[in-house]
């Protein structure tokens, strides 16, 4: 039997223990002045945790997980399922336990001052001893805990402080977020030192109107509360009008938990400067707490933000206006480091979500690093504050045992009282798919007398009806809840709540299929007002090929534009040994590992565009103002007019002095030409000034407008054979191999986990076989009938070959079976020689784009190495597409190589690797590039959809049976 009461406590078998010895959160922020103990402590990582201590001490940084730094414990990867197979509240056997030691000398200028070490998070059990006494216990991975060291230390005396972290417990059943699973401690540590009477909490109000409340709480750790003490308030430089004279309460209980005296302080600030996301205008504000005789005690400082957050019948209002809420899920994770972010990183992440027209985050699924609110703050983002409560795989028992009730309420309450002073935070959340029972009502009861200025969300208490006024969720935040579903229940006059989706648009692999569609109903229905894509991160965690393990802190500079290095991967589930897993799922977000934005990012911006072109019309262009608060002015612009026939005008653009929901006609700023083809006119709209997350000149938007139509001229027949081999393919000296039906591509996340895949080889789609029915000759031109059979149908194919001036002009026309009522493509398949190395093409680019994701993707001359024109996508898939595509080149560095013209706009791909060469790999070290092309060119293309996890594309965007028709022209440059 142990003498350690911590351990004999077995926290980690006993829900009904959240902490021990553990200081109650607050919002007072103590990292300035404090001693940072980051760094590099000695280590041990133990089988479990009642296990003794080993021989050899290593090495672990802090803050840093154990599981990316060198151990053989390594990160697992579950979506629902836990890792391991007891029940709630049992924690395996086998439980990894890192012990964390190192001195630390206290400056001996903290004598007789009150000392607290902080942990800014450990996963999931933490256990504090100083000098072999017990201090205290912490549960809740994802949020600081403090601890009282003033009687277990000295001044001026060093001390060794051991940090105990268990990795699995009855805790860890509510922390099953769909994310990597690691061990250790992922924050800072560090020391502070106050006065024994201190700041225990600072509560801070600040209104639209310009009234701002701050209430003080004071706790003396020594006794009574002295008397003459008092506090006084400075916002940016000016004292506050204050009571500050503290309520001297019934004391009874000083002898056991210290008097706690209130003070506030009133002011209302004129013409004040409000905060909103568009213009996050913040104050400093300063509290100091004053002894009797005037010196400063204790500081507490903020940055406040003047804004107010209501629900007005089914609207979600900040100061007063209806916004559409922007937003994505986010996750603390960085792919050398697992959890643990820098603040540089932090910013990076905001910065380019400012810069893609994302104005919310929902921090999924628990409170994110301090750090985070701040930028939010600072950049203007709207946060959905989530708890760290998720038992996805005991969702139903949990919600409703008491034996978790102090967990969720407690977690709920500590994530409030830090976070409450940030304007950024205009929802709280109970946490993410926890079922809902009477766990989440105590919480939301706690959340409402706390802080009844914002409104609180779950979502699942979406089981007992969206518009149910009874359940603890203000909002109707569903999940992936089909479009039509959204427009119906705000059609339907029975509408309570604001319906803001918590995920939508599930971002894996190559998908967020459909997300301008979704974009135009929300703007158009009234009741709908955003959502939160899922999600920001790709969770690839850098590994070494050569060993397995991850790469770890000294990994920078081994990955680039989304693709590491050679030797090296991204890794995701089951690459690291573990047998239950979730594979790729890890990696479904807008941006890869490093950050690099996906080609859907590009889509987003434009659906986000501040300033849109509404319509043209020959007296001009009508252009709108999309956004809330803002005009104009911190925007400029310039006008591009492209023609088909190669010529780009370009001119400077005067944008109008628009307010919110304005609109305005302004001259067109060309006279058309009256030849050239099909003309495109765009907005280049960038930051006319500086911006905290953009310089100037930073591109925000390319709204774009078609001002003339195309015209299409056929290619003249000259009088010349075309050859076909024995097969009835054409033979063409610039290609390897003859073009082809094509009705398959490597699958897509979303075609594998919606089912859609399975169907495909069902069909035989991905191994047709072609049988040669005719060939025919008239003169130069060839007709080759050929049927291509699959497992359960066959596909009638006819190919006409005509020589034309320059080139070959190819006509054709594919006959699918009604069986076959959803395929990949339609269209056709050839190689090119070695050496055409670039591509050239009028369409629309320059990224990716596909049928149901094209909306940022503005028609254009585009030109791009063939070799970036694929999209590393975690898993091999089909990636690299070009929506809308009017003609094409490929060429090499001496101009020579081919050109293709299409007789409508197509989607078009060219990329090194066969669809058979993608669905064959895991990863893209695995992939070996062909020397020549592969070029798809598609007379239909089934758009991506969400269905990995959410809604299919719209039947709009499938391909259906029938008959298939398309042209094109091949040339030699």
């Amino acid at each position: 039997m142990t003498s350690d009461p911590l351990i004999a406590l077995r926290p980690w078998a006993a829900p009904e223990v959240t902490s021990w010895g553990r200081l109650p959160m607050n919002a007072v922020d103590r990292r300035p002045g404090a001693l940072p103990l980051d760094g590099d402590w000695r280590f041990q990582l133990l089988p479990a945790p009642d296990a003794p201590l080993g021989g050899a001490w290593s090495t672990s940084y802090v803050p840093g997980a154990w599981t990316t730094q060198g151990t053989d414990d390594l990160p697992r990867y579950t979506n629902v399922r836990m890792p391991f197979a007891e029940f709630p509240p049992g924690s395996p056997a086998a439980n990894p336990t890192g012990v964390y030691e190192r001195e630390v000398a206290v400056p001996a200028e903290w004598a007789g001052r009150r000392i607290v070490l902080q942990v800014g998070a450990a996963e999931s059990v933490l256990l504090v001893h100083v000098d072999g006494r017990p201090v205290g216990i912490s549960k809740d991975s994802r949020l600081a805990a403090e601890f009282d060291l003033s009687g277990f230390v000295r001044p001026g005396a060093p001390a060794c402080v051991r940090l105990t972290v268990v990795k699995w417990s009855d805790a860890s059943h509510i922390e099953d977020q769909d994310q990597w699973w690691h061990g250790g401690i992922t924050r800072s540590v560090l020391l502070y030192a106050t006065d024994s009477l201190h700041l225990a909490d600072v509560t801070v109000h600040a209104r639209y109107s310009g009234a701002l409340q701050v209430d003080c709480r004071v706790r003396d750790a020594a006794g009574a509360l002295p008397e003459g003490w008092y506090v006084t308030g400075e916002l940016d430089g000016r004292l506050l009008a204050q009571d500050g004279e503290f309520d001297r309460a019934n004391a009874e209980d000083e002898r056991v938990s210290g008097f706690l005296g209130e003070a506030r302080l009133l002011t209302t600030v004129p013409e004040v400067r409000t905060w909103n996301a568009e213009t996050p205008e913040l104050y400093d504000l300063t509290v100091r707490l004053h002894r009797a005789d005037g010196t400063v005690a204790d500081t507490s400082r903020h940055r406040v933000g003047f804004r107010d957050v209501d629900i007005v019948g089914r609207d979600l209002l900040v100061n007063g206006e209806r916004v559409f809420v922007r937003g994505v899920n986010r996750h603390d994770f960085h792919p050398l480091t697992g959890r643990t972010v820098s603040y540089d990183d932090m910013r990076a992440d905001l910065v380019l979500l400012k810069r893609f027209g994302f104005n919310a985050i929902r921090t999924a699924h628990y409170p994110n690093d301090p750090a985070l609110y701040d930028l939010a703050d600072e950049l203007g983002f709207y946060v959905v504050d989530e708890a760290d409560i998720e038992s996805h795989d005991h969702a139903h028992e949990i919600a409703d045992d008491p034996r978790y009730l102090n967990a969720f309420v407690d977690r709920v309450s500590r994530m409030v009282l830090r976070d409450k002073n940030h304007p950024s935070v205009i929802i709280w959340s109970l946490g993410n798919e926890s079922d809902y029972g009477a766990n989440h009502d105590a919480a939301a009861g706690w959340v409402r007398r706390h802080d009844p200025t914002r409104p609180i969300q779950y979502e699942g208490a979406a089981k007992r009806g969206w518009a149910d006024p009874d359940t603890a969720s203000d909002i109707a935040c569903p999940m992936y809840a089909p479009l039509e579903d959204c427009v119906a229940h705000a059609l339907s006059g029975e509408q309570t709540k604001p319906l803001i989706q918590c995920e939508y648009s599930h971002a894996m692999g190559n998908s967020n299929g459909t997300l301008a569609d979704h974009w135009a109903a929300i703007e158009a229905t009234p009741g709908l007002q955003g959502g939160f894509i899922w999600e920001f991160w790709d969770h690839g965690i850098l590994q070494r090929v050569s060993d397995g393990r991850p790469v770890g802190r000294g990994g920078a500079g081994l990955y680039d534009n989304g693709v590491a290095a050679p030797g090296h991967r991204w890794a995701y589930g089951g690459d690291f040994g573990e047998t239950t897993h979730d594979g790729a799922f890890i990696a479904d977000g807008m941006v890869f590992p490093d950050r690099t934005p996906k080609p859907a990012m590009y889509e987003h911006r434009e659906i986000a565009a501040p300033v849109r072109i509404e319509c043209f019309r020959h007296e001009g262009i009508v252009l709108s103002n999309h956004q809330h608060f803002r005009g104009l002015d911190w925007l400029a612009g310039e006008w591009e007019l492209v023609l088909a026939d190669g010529t780009t005008s370009t001119a400077p653009a005067e944008l109008p002095d628009l307010r919110p929901g304005e609109t305005a006609a302004v001259p067109l700023p060309f006279e058309v030409p009256r030849d050239g083809g099909e003309a495109w006119l765009t907005l280049r709209v960038t930051t006319a000034e500086d911006q905290p997350w953009a310089p100037r000149g930073t591109e925000v938007c390319l709204p774009q407008v078609r001002v003339r139509e195309s015209a299409v001229i056929p290619a003249a027949c000259v009088d010349r054979r075309v050859e076909v081999d024995g097969e009835g393919l054409l033979v063409h000296p610039l290609l390897t191999a003859a073009p082809t039906l094509s009705l398959w591509r490597a699958p897509t996340d979303n075609d594998e986990l919606g089912g859609i895949a399975r169907r495909w080889r069902t069909w035989g789609l991905d191994a047709l076989v072609r049988k040669v029915v005719s060939v025919r000759r008239e003169g130069g031109r060839v007709t080759v009938v050929a049927e291509y059979a699959g497992a359960t149908g066959v596909v009638r194919h006819r190919q006409v070959c005509t020589p034309v001036e320059g080139g070959v002009r190819v006509d054709e026309e594919a006959e699918l079976p009604e069986e076959f009522d959803d395929v990949a493509r339609v269209g056709s398949v050839f190689e090119t020689v070695a050496g055409l190395d670039l591509l050239e093409w009028f369409g629309q680019g320059p990224w990716e784009s596909y049928p149901d994701r094209s909306a940022g993707a503005p028609v254009g001359h585009h030109s791009v190495p063939v070799d970036d024109l694929f999209t590393p996508y975690l898993r091999p898939q089909e990636s690299g597409g070009r929506h809308g595509v009017r003609r094409f080149r490929l060429s090499a560095p001496d101009a020579t190589g081919l050109s293709v013209v299409l007789d409508e706009p197509r989607q078009v791909s060219v990329t090194r690797w066969r669809a058979d060469d993608l669905t064959a790999v895991a990863h893209h070290d695995e992939l070996v590039p062909r020397a020549g092309c592969v070029v798809h060119i598609d007379a239909a293309h089934r758009g991506l959809g969400t269905a990995s996890c959410g809604p299919d594309t719209f039947p709009s965007y499938r391909v259906p049976p029938g008959i298939h028709r398309w042209s094109w022209t091949l040339r030699v440059l």
